[in-house]
């Protein structure tokens, strides 16, 4: 992980150096990162500088002669050395411009006395590449994602039946996250992140490939019909899985993609490449670009769909077939895209690192080696001591519990809704047409929710915005549980739609508010932890934990299927666990944001104390 080390209070030549091979990070570099997650402030502290330390400052704002323009003083004034003032005495020049220190900014002198701020840019235009390229590798991942989602959900609802994603969630996605989990950490430990990213990626893409181009066309040959259900059989729903087994693994690893994607592969690469300085600036935003793809992708999927129905309006299979043939091809551009974005993403951190340490000084050089040459003699710890060590963090486990809460919440409410649309649409080109017409909703609303949360974030903290994500979830959860429970959906084709339209306003806000305010959030909270933890322990939370949530929440629905019959019918009792993971969530979220505050108290200390010995 490469990580901004922040020296200007100890040595003024060294304003900047990053580490790629350093795991650990320091108090004060951890409480700087915990500071840039939550988008707070805190009191840059910097000693009274001559000239030679000013202009190291001057680069990261813009330039020396725009600082000098922009404040109207002459190169002479900017170059000279301050002149010590006497006591009691006011400086005549008004024109002339101080840099000085205070807890509070770094500010400059106008003609009229007044402090003036120099505004930091959002994007410099060396940083626009690295940028623009993150959010278009984040856009083309969920552009797969969201064409994977509705195909898999297709296949599955319209063979099987939408009770039977709460088995295969169990039994199928639960053992295959597990094994993806164990095959991760082992490459991690003996693959470079270059090759660990594509040897993750590539066969995905492959089989997506497969699928659409060979498994797919020969499915009568491939399927197992001796396994349909007879009239009355019981768990029909199991049998269908077995029947259409390539369906089932389709959306197993289409399951997999959508933890392994944007939570592992992306982030994983956005925190290696991104300083904690750029990280508080530009987290916020890659969703804003990146969460532009479930509009692109729902409007494809949708035209495809009907433009291919129109073409074969009598073969519902062969039209299918060849929807599906058209999405993967844009898919497969889509991926090679990604790999070729990370390339490059990579190439340019490596230079910048490289830069970077050359200008290191012979003593951080030195103390550098020595750290490298230690932590390579340290091996790296196996699967199980990880997971030992993981599980005694009290930071990743209330990120855990974050992640599990949503999972069992979209879970308690998303069979349902899918169940509605599936009564509603039993074709599967109106089923993918009205699927992609909803992610279309899904990534307009997204993009509003995120200019809503960037702002939230930034202005009123982390834990807000941590927040925000299950309380608005309990609210708009509340309408559709009524209805369901109560509304009569079987009688009339108009009680069967304004269900459908509830439960769609649920799903839609639930997953806007998701990528608005909990991906950035829970992301912030990764920053101030060790390489272990960020590699290892993410990949245990994001996909494992993920995968518990979810699946936790359609083991729940099995027994309420076999208790009543169906899902339907156990809303009620649904209703009622949802709210109560509701709470834990927020618990775990108030947790978190303590710990937060306690280490920016702790450093902030430190901070203060670090400036006045450099005062001295």
């Amino acid at each position: 992980m490469q990580i901004v080390m922040a020296s200007a209070l100890q040595d003024h030549t060294d304003l900047r150096q990053r580490t790629s091979t350093l795991g650990k990070v320091s108090r004060s570099h951890i409480t700087e990162a915990v500071s840039s997650s939550f988008l707070l402030s805190l009191p840059a502290a910097t000693a009274a500088v001559g000239a030679t330390q000013v202009f190291p400052l001057l680069r990261r704002r813009g330039g020396a002669w725009d600082f000098i323009r922009r404040e109207k003083i002459g190169t002479a004034k900017a170059l000279a050395k301050p002149k010590p003032a006497k006591k009691g005495a006011v400086n005549s020049n008004s024109k002339s411009s101080s840099i000085s220190s205070s807890s509070s900014s770094s500010a400059t002198t106008t003609k009229a006395g007044k402090p003036k701020r120099p505004k930091a840019a959002l994007l410099t235009r060396k940083e626009a590449p690295k940028f623009f390229a993150l959010s278009l590798m984040m856009f083309c991942i969920i552009y797969v994602f969201t064409m994977t989602r509705d195909t898999k959900d297709t296949l599955i609802v319209s063979y099987c039946g939408a009770e039977a994603i709460a088995f295969l969630k169990v039994y199928g996605v639960v053992p295959a996250a597990m094994a993806f989990m164990v095959g991760y950490s082992w490459a991690a430990n003996h693959l470079s992140k270059r090759s660990l990213f594509y040897v993750t990626i590539v066969p995905f893409f492959a089989f997506y490939a497969l699928f659409a181009y060979v498994l797919y066309p020969n499915r009568h040959n491939l399927h197992l019909e001796q396994l349909a259900p007879i009239a009355g059989a019981s768990l029909p729903y199991v049998r269908n899985l077995f029947r259409y087994w390539i369906f089932s693994i389709y959306y197993i690893t289409s399951e997999l993609w959508g933890s392994a994607g944007v939570p592992l592969l992306f982030w994983q690469c956005a925190n290696d490449v991104t300083p904690i300085d750029q990280a508080k600036r530009f987290y916020p935003l890659f969703a804003v670009l990146g969460n532009m793809a479930p509009i692109v992708s729902g409007q494809t999927t949708a035209f495809v769909s009907k433009w291919i129905k129109k073409l074969h309006p009598h073969d519902e299979h062969l039209a299918f077939e060849n929807t599906l043939k058209v999405l993967t091809s844009f898919m497969m551009a889509a991926g090679g895209i990604v790999m070729a974005l990370y390339w490059y993403v990579m190439d340019v951190s490596s230079a910048q690192a490289a830069q970077a340490q050359a200008m290191l000084s012979k003593s951080a050089l030195k103390k550098q080696s020595i750290a490298i040459e230690h932590s390579s003699k340290k091996a790296k710890p196996g699967l199980l001591e990880s997971m030992k060590i993981l599980s005694k963090s009290r930071w990743l486990e209330c990120i855990a519990v974050m992640v599990v809460s949503y999972g069992l919440t979209m879970e308690f409410t998303e069979i349902i809704w899918k169940a509605t649309v599936k009564m509603a649409f039993p074709n599967k080109q109106d089923y993918m047409e009205f699927m992609g017409n909803y992610s279309t909703v899904v990534g307009i609303m997204t993009v509003l929710m995120l200019l809503l949360g960037s702002n939230t974030i930034k202005i009123l903290g982390w834990r807000v915005g941590a927040m925000a994500t299950p309380v608005l979830m309990a609210t708009l959860a509340a309408p559709f549980f009524a209805y369901i429970s109560f509304g009569d959906m079987h009688g009339s084709r108009q009680a069967l739609m304004t269900a459908l339209t509830i439960g769609t306003i649920q799903n839609i806000l639930s997953k806007a508010t998701k990528y608005a305010f909990f991906d950035p959030t829970k992301e912030m909270a990764y920053i101030p932890l060790d390489q272990e933890a960020k590699v290892k322990g993410k990949a245990a939370i994001d996909v494992l934990g993920a995968r518990l949530g979810k699946s936790g929440g359609a083991l729940g629905q099995q027994a309420l299927v076999l208790a009543f019959g169906g899902i339907m019918r156990g809303a009620p009792v649904l209703a009622g666990l949802f709210y109560l993971v509701i709470f834990g969530w927020l618990s775990s979220v108030n947790r978190l944001s303590k710990m937060f505050l306690d280490n920016e108290k702790k450093t902030t200390e430190g901070c203060t104390k670090t400036a006045a010995n450099g005062h001295h």
